[in-house]
Protein backbone atom coordinates (compact mmCIF):
# COMPACT_ATOMS: atom_id res chain seq x y z
CA UNK A 1 0.00 0.00 0.00
CA UNK A 2 1.30 3.50 -0.83
CA UNK A 3 2.08 5.95 1.96
CA UNK A 4 -0.47 8.75 1.41
CA UNK A 5 1.90 11.32 2.90
CA UNK A 6 4.30 10.79 0.01
CA UNK A 7 1.87 11.37 -2.84
CA UNK A 8 2.25 14.82 -4.50
CA UNK A 9 -1.38 15.06 -5.57
CA UNK A 10 -3.06 16.87 -2.72
CA UNK A 11 -3.71 13.83 -0.55
CA UNK A 12 -1.21 15.14 2.01
CA UNK A 13 -3.93 17.57 3.08
CA UNK A 14 -6.39 14.76 3.75
CA UNK A 15 -6.55 12.53 6.83
CA UNK A 16 -5.29 8.97 6.49
CA UNK A 17 -8.77 7.80 7.50
CA UNK A 18 -9.93 8.93 4.04
CA UNK A 19 -6.89 8.21 1.88
CA UNK A 20 -5.81 4.80 3.18
CA UNK A 21 -9.08 3.09 2.18
CA UNK A 22 -8.67 4.50 -1.34
CA UNK A 23 -5.14 3.10 -1.60
CA UNK A 24 -6.31 -0.26 -0.26
CA UNK A 25 -9.11 -0.28 -2.82
CA UNK A 26 -6.62 0.43 -5.61
CA UNK A 27 -4.48 -2.47 -4.39
CA UNK A 28 -7.62 -4.61 -4.53
CA UNK A 29 -8.23 -3.57 -8.15
CA UNK A 30 -4.60 -4.31 -8.99
CA UNK A 31 -4.95 -7.80 -7.52
CA UNK A 32 -7.98 -8.28 -9.77
CA UNK A 33 -5.70 -7.33 -12.69
CA UNK A 34 -7.71 -4.29 -13.65
CA UNK A 35 -5.95 -2.08 -16.19
CA UNK A 36 -3.55 0.61 -14.87
CA UNK A 37 -5.63 3.25 -16.67
CA UNK A 38 -8.78 2.13 -14.85
CA UNK A 39 -7.02 2.15 -11.48
CA UNK A 40 -5.52 5.60 -12.05
CA UNK A 41 -8.89 6.98 -13.11
CA UNK A 42 -10.71 5.51 -10.10
CA UNK A 43 -8.02 6.72 -7.71
CA UNK A 44 -8.12 10.28 -9.06
CA UNK A 45 -11.91 10.37 -8.83
CA UNK A 46 -11.98 8.95 -5.32
CA UNK A 47 -9.30 11.32 -4.04
CA UNK A 48 -11.33 14.18 -5.50
CA UNK A 49 -14.40 12.83 -3.70
CA UNK A 50 -12.53 12.51 -0.40
CA UNK A 51 -11.33 16.10 -0.76
CA UNK A 52 -14.91 17.20 -1.34
CA UNK A 53 -16.14 15.23 1.68
CA UNK A 54 -13.35 16.57 3.91
CA UNK A 55 -14.12 20.15 2.90
CA UNK A 56 -17.67 19.54 4.15
CA UNK A 57 -16.49 18.29 7.54
CA UNK A 58 -16.24 14.53 7.02
CA UNK A 59 -13.01 13.09 8.41
CA UNK A 60 -13.85 9.38 8.45
CA UNK A 61 -15.26 7.00 5.89
CA UNK A 62 -18.12 5.96 8.15
CA UNK A 63 -19.40 9.54 8.40
CA UNK A 64 -20.00 9.88 4.66
CA UNK A 65 -23.65 9.57 3.70
CA UNK A 66 -25.79 9.50 0.60
CA UNK A 67 -26.21 13.28 0.62
CA UNK A 68 -22.44 13.76 0.38
CA UNK A 69 -22.17 11.51 -2.67
CA UNK A 70 -25.11 13.29 -4.28
CA UNK A 71 -23.56 16.71 -3.56
CA UNK A 72 -20.23 15.67 -5.08
CA UNK A 73 -21.90 14.49 -8.28
CA UNK A 74 -23.98 17.67 -8.43
CA UNK A 75 -20.89 19.87 -8.03
CA UNK A 76 -19.11 17.82 -10.70
CA UNK A 77 -21.95 18.47 -13.10
CA UNK A 78 -22.04 22.20 -12.26
CA UNK A 79 -18.32 22.36 -13.03
CA UNK A 80 -19.14 21.38 -16.62
CA UNK A 81 -18.07 17.74 -16.54
CA UNK A 82 -18.90 15.69 -19.61
CA UNK A 83 -21.47 12.87 -19.41
CA UNK A 84 -18.61 10.38 -19.71
CA UNK A 85 -16.88 11.91 -16.68
CA UNK A 86 -20.14 11.86 -14.73
CA UNK A 87 -20.60 8.17 -15.50
CA UNK A 88 -17.02 7.35 -14.54
CA UNK A 89 -17.25 9.20 -11.22
CA UNK A 90 -20.55 7.59 -10.36
CA UNK A 91 -19.06 4.18 -11.15
CA UNK A 92 -15.95 4.88 -9.04
CA UNK A 93 -18.02 5.86 -6.00
CA UNK A 94 -20.43 2.95 -6.37
CA UNK A 95 -17.73 0.28 -6.75
CA UNK A 96 -15.58 1.75 -3.97
CA UNK A 97 -18.33 1.96 -1.36
CA UNK A 98 -19.63 -1.49 -2.24
CA UNK A 99 -16.12 -2.83 -1.64
CA UNK A 100 -15.79 -0.84 1.61
CA UNK A 101 -19.08 -2.28 2.90
CA UNK A 102 -18.00 -5.82 2.01
CA UNK A 103 -14.70 -5.24 3.82
CA UNK A 104 -16.51 -4.02 6.94
CA UNK A 105 -15.02 -0.53 6.70
CA UNK A 106 -18.50 1.04 6.76
CA UNK A 107 -21.84 -0.13 8.13
CA UNK A 108 -23.85 0.76 5.03
CA UNK A 109 -23.15 1.73 1.43
CA UNK A 110 -24.09 5.42 0.87
CA UNK A 111 -24.50 4.79 -2.87
CA UNK A 112 -27.01 1.96 -2.40
CA UNK A 113 -29.95 4.38 -2.33
CA UNK A 114 -28.77 6.19 -5.45
CA UNK A 115 -29.23 5.27 -9.09
CA UNK A 116 -27.48 6.50 -12.20
CA UNK A 117 -30.78 7.81 -13.56
CA UNK A 118 -29.74 11.41 -12.95
CA UNK A 119 -26.33 10.93 -14.56
CA UNK A 120 -26.69 11.87 -18.25
CA UNK A 121 -25.73 9.18 -20.71
CA UNK A 122 -24.10 10.37 -23.90
CA UNK A 123 -24.77 8.39 -27.03
CA UNK A 124 -21.44 7.68 -28.71
CA UNK A 125 -20.89 9.51 -31.97
CA UNK A 126 -20.41 7.04 -34.77
CA UNK A 127 -19.68 6.70 -38.45
CA UNK A 128 -22.23 5.85 -41.07
CA UNK A 129 -21.70 2.69 -43.09
CA UNK A 130 -20.67 4.65 -46.19
CA UNK A 131 -18.29 6.83 -44.18
CA UNK A 132 -16.59 3.77 -42.70
CA UNK A 133 -16.30 2.19 -46.14
CA UNK A 134 -14.75 5.32 -47.65
CA UNK A 135 -12.21 5.65 -44.84
CA UNK A 136 -11.14 2.02 -45.08
CA UNK A 137 -11.05 1.99 -48.88
CA UNK A 138 -9.01 5.19 -48.81
CA UNK A 139 -6.48 3.65 -46.44
CA UNK A 140 -6.12 0.57 -48.66
CA UNK A 141 -5.64 2.76 -51.76
CA UNK A 142 -3.05 4.85 -49.93
CA UNK A 143 -1.17 1.71 -48.92
CA UNK A 144 -0.78 0.70 -52.56
CA UNK A 145 1.03 3.94 -53.37
CA UNK A 146 3.13 4.09 -50.19
CA UNK A 147 6.70 2.92 -50.73
CA UNK A 148 7.20 2.43 -46.98
CA UNK A 149 5.63 -0.25 -44.76
CA UNK A 150 3.55 2.39 -42.98
CA UNK A 151 0.69 2.50 -45.47
CA UNK A 152 0.14 -1.26 -45.36
CA UNK A 153 0.36 -1.29 -41.57
CA UNK A 154 -2.08 1.59 -41.15
CA UNK A 155 -4.61 0.03 -43.53
CA UNK A 156 -4.42 -3.26 -41.61
CA UNK A 157 -4.85 -1.43 -38.28
CA UNK A 158 -8.02 0.29 -39.49
CA UNK A 159 -9.45 -2.89 -41.00
CA UNK A 160 -8.82 -4.92 -37.83
CA UNK A 161 -10.20 -2.24 -35.49
CA UNK A 162 -13.40 -1.96 -37.50
CA UNK A 163 -13.56 -5.58 -38.63
CA UNK A 164 -13.34 -7.01 -35.13
CA UNK A 165 -14.41 -4.11 -32.92
CA UNK A 166 -11.17 -4.32 -30.95
CA UNK A 167 -10.10 -1.95 -28.20
CA UNK A 168 -6.86 -0.13 -28.97
CA UNK A 169 -4.99 -2.02 -26.25
CA UNK A 170 -6.25 -5.32 -27.63
CA UNK A 171 -5.01 -4.45 -31.10
CA UNK A 172 -1.57 -3.46 -29.80
CA UNK A 173 -1.37 -6.76 -27.93
CA UNK A 174 -2.03 -8.98 -30.95
CA UNK A 175 0.66 -11.51 -31.83
CA UNK A 176 1.32 -13.19 -35.17
CA UNK A 177 -0.06 -16.48 -33.88
CA UNK A 178 -3.37 -14.92 -32.87
CA UNK A 179 -4.54 -14.76 -36.49
CA UNK A 180 -6.23 -17.95 -37.75
CA UNK A 181 -6.81 -17.56 -41.47
CA UNK A 182 -8.43 -20.95 -41.93
CA UNK A 183 -11.16 -20.12 -39.41
CA UNK A 184 -11.14 -16.40 -40.23
CA UNK A 185 -10.77 -15.48 -36.57
CA UNK A 186 -8.44 -13.60 -34.28
CA UNK A 187 -7.74 -14.49 -30.65
CA UNK A 188 -8.04 -11.30 -28.60
CA UNK A 189 -6.81 -10.81 -25.03
CA UNK A 190 -9.20 -8.35 -23.42
CA UNK A 191 -9.68 -6.80 -20.00
CA UNK A 192 -8.54 -8.97 -17.12
CA UNK A 193 -6.47 -11.04 -19.57
CA UNK A 194 -9.64 -12.77 -20.73
CA UNK A 195 -9.35 -14.32 -24.18
CA UNK A 196 -12.11 -14.32 -26.75
CA UNK A 197 -12.29 -15.43 -30.36
CA UNK A 198 -13.40 -12.70 -32.74
CA UNK A 199 -14.49 -13.35 -36.34
CA UNK A 200 -12.60 -11.32 -38.92
CA UNK A 201 -13.83 -10.54 -42.42
CA UNK A 202 -11.98 -11.06 -45.68
CA UNK A 203 -10.94 -7.38 -46.11
CA UNK A 204 -9.26 -7.36 -42.69
CA UNK A 205 -7.47 -10.66 -43.28
CA UNK A 206 -6.36 -9.48 -46.72
CA UNK A 207 -5.01 -6.27 -45.18
CA UNK A 208 -3.05 -8.33 -42.65
CA UNK A 209 -1.62 -10.49 -45.44
CA UNK A 210 -0.58 -7.34 -47.31
CA UNK A 211 1.10 -5.95 -44.19
CA UNK A 212 3.08 -9.03 -43.17
CA UNK A 213 5.71 -8.90 -45.98
CA UNK A 214 6.23 -5.21 -45.19
CA UNK A 215 6.44 -6.00 -41.46
CA UNK A 216 9.67 -7.86 -42.19
CA UNK A 217 11.23 -4.56 -43.31
CA UNK A 218 10.77 -3.08 -39.83
CA UNK A 219 11.27 -6.23 -37.75
CA UNK A 220 14.22 -6.34 -35.39
CA UNK A 221 15.38 -7.71 -32.03
CA UNK A 222 12.54 -5.96 -30.17
CA UNK A 223 9.76 -7.17 -32.46
CA UNK A 224 9.07 -10.51 -30.83
CA UNK A 225 5.78 -11.95 -32.05
CA UNK A 226 3.99 -8.59 -32.21
CA UNK A 227 1.64 -8.39 -35.18
CA UNK A 228 1.83 -4.60 -35.50
CA UNK A 229 5.14 -2.78 -35.22
CA UNK A 230 6.28 0.78 -34.87
CA UNK A 231 8.83 2.23 -37.28
CA UNK A 232 11.67 1.29 -34.88
CA UNK A 233 10.69 -2.34 -34.83
CA UNK A 234 9.04 -2.61 -31.41
CA UNK A 235 5.43 -3.47 -30.65
CA UNK A 236 3.23 -0.59 -31.74
CA UNK A 237 2.24 1.97 -29.11
CA UNK A 238 -1.37 2.98 -28.42
CA UNK A 239 -0.54 6.63 -29.12
CA UNK A 240 0.66 5.74 -32.61
CA UNK A 241 -2.57 3.85 -33.30
CA UNK A 242 -4.63 6.83 -32.16
CA UNK A 243 -2.68 9.17 -34.46
CA UNK A 244 -3.22 6.80 -37.38
CA UNK A 245 -6.97 6.59 -36.81
CA UNK A 246 -7.44 10.33 -36.29
CA UNK A 247 -5.49 11.10 -39.47
CA UNK A 248 -7.70 8.85 -41.58
CA UNK A 249 -10.91 10.01 -39.89
CA UNK A 250 -10.10 13.58 -40.88
CA UNK A 251 -9.74 12.49 -44.50
CA UNK A 252 -13.49 11.77 -44.74
CA UNK A 253 -15.59 14.93 -45.16
CA UNK A 254 -18.28 15.48 -42.52
CA UNK A 255 -17.24 12.45 -40.46
CA UNK A 256 -16.74 12.86 -36.70
CA UNK A 257 -13.08 12.98 -35.66
CA UNK A 258 -13.08 9.74 -33.71
CA UNK A 259 -10.28 7.65 -32.29
CA UNK A 260 -9.89 3.86 -32.30
CA UNK A 261 -12.90 3.45 -30.02
CA UNK A 262 -14.96 5.22 -32.65
CA UNK A 263 -14.35 2.35 -35.06
CA UNK A 264 -15.40 -0.07 -32.31
CA UNK A 265 -18.60 1.95 -31.80
CA UNK A 266 -19.26 1.99 -35.53
CA UNK A 267 -18.76 -1.75 -35.89
CA UNK A 268 -21.17 -2.51 -33.04
CA UNK A 269 -23.80 -0.10 -34.35
CA UNK A 270 -23.56 -1.43 -37.90
CA UNK A 271 -23.87 -5.03 -36.68
CA UNK A 272 -27.06 -4.22 -34.79
CA UNK A 273 -28.47 -2.26 -37.71
CA UNK A 274 -27.70 -5.24 -39.92
CA UNK A 275 -29.78 -7.55 -37.73
CA UNK A 276 -27.22 -9.06 -35.32
CA UNK A 277 -28.63 -9.90 -31.89
CA UNK A 278 -27.42 -8.08 -28.80
CA UNK A 279 -25.82 -11.15 -27.17
CA UNK A 280 -23.70 -11.82 -30.25
CA UNK A 281 -22.45 -8.24 -30.30
CA UNK A 282 -21.73 -8.47 -26.56
CA UNK A 283 -19.58 -11.57 -27.13
CA UNK A 284 -17.68 -10.00 -30.02
CA UNK A 285 -16.94 -6.81 -28.09
CA UNK A 286 -16.02 -8.66 -24.90
CA UNK A 287 -18.47 -6.77 -22.68
CA UNK A 288 -19.07 -8.42 -19.31
CA UNK A 289 -22.45 -6.74 -18.94
CA UNK A 290 -25.20 -6.68 -21.54
CA UNK A 291 -26.10 -3.21 -20.28
CA UNK A 292 -22.81 -1.89 -21.69
CA UNK A 293 -23.70 -3.21 -25.12
CA UNK A 294 -27.24 -1.84 -24.98
CA UNK A 295 -26.09 1.75 -25.54
CA UNK A 296 -25.57 0.83 -29.19
CA UNK A 297 -29.24 -0.05 -29.51
CA UNK A 298 -30.00 3.53 -28.46
CA UNK A 299 -27.77 4.81 -31.27
CA UNK A 300 -29.62 2.68 -33.82
CA UNK A 301 -33.02 3.68 -32.43
CA UNK A 302 -32.12 7.36 -32.61
CA UNK A 303 -31.21 6.93 -36.27
CA UNK A 304 -34.58 5.35 -36.89
CA UNK A 305 -36.30 8.27 -35.18
CA UNK A 306 -34.32 10.75 -37.27
CA UNK A 307 -35.22 8.97 -40.51
CA UNK A 308 -38.86 8.81 -39.40
CA UNK A 309 -39.00 12.52 -38.62
CA UNK A 310 -37.42 13.40 -41.95
CA UNK A 311 -39.53 11.12 -44.13
CA UNK A 312 -42.93 10.64 -42.52
CA UNK A 313 -45.55 13.21 -43.57
CA UNK A 314 -47.10 13.23 -40.10
CA UNK A 315 -43.97 12.83 -38.01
Amino acid sequence: MKDPSLTPDGTEHLPASLTVPVEDFCDHLSALRRSPNTIRGYRADLIDFMGHAHSHGDDALGKIGTSQVRAWLADTRLAGASPATMQRRWSAARVFFRWAANEGLIDCDPTAALTSANVPKRLPATLGVDQARHILDGAVAQARSDETPQGARDAAILEVLYGGGLRVGELCGLDLGDVDRSRQTVIVTGKGDKERTVPMGTPALHAIDTWLPRRAEWAGPDSGQALFLGARGGRIDQRVVRRVVHAHMRSEPDSPDLGPHGLRHAMATHLLEGGADLRTVQDILGHESLATTQIYTHVSTERLRTAFRQAHPRA
